[in-house]
């Protein structure tokens, strides 16, 4: 069994042009519930299924399995997917060492920005970039599961 860890950040300056690379990524949910999420997603020329458990009270750890399926079948998939389909752009960005995977959103959580840092432990020190922001990690309301039922543009300035 696999555990993820991870802390998630808000994106308040400017980190493109630090990118190495990019893609689209579409996901939708077969299961939302806090409990257990049930994830299909589409990464441009490549597809996973992946189910995440609840996190722990630091909300930085949880269960996570995830297998490669074929394209064709995460369409098929998306059909009978929940309602509220995730659209972004994911940059992966390396900052003195460490990965930064910085999602910008599209449709109704456009203008949300953020980056996501998987961690060997809880306790490894993250080394942040002057483009990162306030820190979100354990928020439900930024969980990509969230913001289909939530969406960010609904969401009160």
């Amino acid at each position: 069994m696999k555990i993820e860890t991870e802390r998630k950040f808000l994106v308040t300056g400017a980190f493109k042009s630090q990118a190495s690379k990019s893609y689209r990524i579409i996901q939708g949910y077969l299961c939302s519930d806090p409990e257990r999420t049930v994830r299909v997603r589409i990464m441009d020329i490549s597809a996973f299924l992946t189910i995440k458990g609840k996190s722990n009270l630091s909300g930085l750890s949880r269960f996570e399995w995830e297998k490669e399926i074929p394209v064709d079948e995460a369409q098929e998939l998306m059909k009978i997917c929940e309602p509220g389909i995730i659209e972004k752009k994911r940059y992966e960005v390396v900052y003195r060492g460490q990965r930064f995977e910085v999602d910008e959103f599209f449709g109704e959580n456009e203008g949300l920005i953020l980056a996501e840092i998987e961690l060997e432990n809880e306790s490894q020190e993250v080394l942040k970039p002057d483009w990162l922001g306030e820190e979100v990690t354990g928020k439900p309301e930024y969980y990509n599961a969230m913001l289909k039922k939530n969406p960010y543009r609904s969401w009160k300035k």
